[in-house]
């Protein structure tokens, strides 16, 4: 690669490596996993950044690398392991403590979801994509889009809506 093409690189991973490590975070649910989902995903980019900048939309490209390092990750045995003990994240002061509890009930009811199921929700409602975008991320068609983002939409407001007895509208 040469100098150029590493700049252009650089600048774009400085852009959006919080947006990336944030989408991480929503498909897995740790830090540290969301972290070394990034650095697969940029370092995956780094050996192919010629064909990425190429693509017609390289936001989507790598979105679609990341969900699918976060795919591939979930198939691995060890992964399937489970702590128990877990530390939990600083508290964001800066928020309500009404703000705190609904954002962490939300993200246990996204880990509720199968992994496919999250990664269409994340990609379609989280990171604002279209139905061809989510679909050509994920690799699958935009029918399957459609019905999975419906299945995970009606899952998320069972598990909401039976998990505290509020309604689904007083989550919105």
């Amino acid at each position: 690669m040469n100098r150029a093409d590493e700049d252009e690189y650089r600048q774009f991973v400085v852009a959006r490596l919080e947006a990336l490590r944030r989408t991480a975070y929503l498909l897995c649910r740790d830090w540290h996993t969301a972290d070394d989902l990034v650095s697969i995903t940029i370092g995956k980019l780094y050996r192919h950044w010629r064909r990425v900048r190429a693509a017609d939309n390289v936001d989507a490209y790598v979105r679609g690398v990341l969900t699918n390092a976060w795919l591939d990750e979930r198939r691995r045995p060890w992964r399937r392991e489970q702590a128990t003990d877990e530390v939990p994240d600083q508290v964001d002061l800066a928020l309500p403590q009404t703000a705190l509890v609904d954002r962490q009930a939300l993200l246990e009811l996204l880990g509720e979801l199968p992994p496919r199921r999250r990664a269409v929700i994340v990609l379609r409602f989280y990171c604002d994509l279209s139905v061809e975008e989510t679909a050509e991320a994920l690799g699958i068609s935009p029918g399957t889009v459609k019905s999975q983002a419906a299945r995970g939409l009606e899952m998320l407001r069972v598990l909401a809506t039976s998990a505290s007895g509020r309604s689904v509208e007083e989550w919105a």
